[in-house]
């Protein structure tokens, strides 16, 4: 099997990114979903991610520790460089990045492939309200962030998440196979 490069999941929050990365993991266990670090508490819920304060992310940093980070809402995010040990074993990797670090994510990994979760306004909207976590005017803000564009130049791979989940696994299990030899 032969992997050009990871493949980054983006999208806006609420799509439900990690549900349809963890259901292609489900469906295919070859398919290595990246545990990002996070600052946040690992309590805090969504994905499975390594909880770590401010001190450790830092250190984990300066140590090298990071293929990409980057700080969004208030926290920082790494991606482990042990990345490059599943893409070197040729395994398809998926990460969940913001679409801001798109162009330095290409940079640092030049396979790149970019797997866009959308949904409907609809959708998308009663799934954050299901939540609770954002105001309606919050709410409309992030409507509005889907509708930015991404950079341009790049492989991108739309992916509908408004409907059945399982649309969505065998749109991304398709989105995979060109890369496997």
């Amino acid at each position: 099997m032969s992997v050009i490069g990871p493949f980054a999941v983006v999208g806006p929050s609420g799509v439900g990114k990690d549900t349809v990365m963890e259901a292609v993991q489900a469906a295919d266990p070859s398919v290595v979903l990246v545990r990002r670090v996070i600052t946040r508490p690992a309590e805090a819920g969504g994905e499975a991610f390594e909880g770590v304060d401010r001190a450790a992310f830092a250190a984990m940093k300066a140590a090298g520790d990071f293929a990409l980070d980057w700080e969004a809402h208030g926290l920082a995010y790494g991606i482990p460089v042990s990345i490059h040990d599943d893409l070197g074993a040729g395994r398809p990797v998926l990460f969940n990045v913001s679409r801001a670090m798109l162009a330095e994510a290409v940079k640092v990994f030049p396979g790149l492939r970019v797997l866009s979760i959308t949904a409907t306004d609809d959708v998308l909207a009663a799934r954050l309200r299901a939540r609770g976590r954002e105001s309606e005017d919050q709410i409309a803000q992030r409507l509005a962030r889907a509708k930015l564009p991404l950079p341009a130049g790049l492989r991108v791979t739309e992916i509908d998440n408004s409907g059945a989940l399982d649309r969505a696994v065998k749109a991304v299990r398709a989105a995979l196979q060109p890369v496997r030899a």
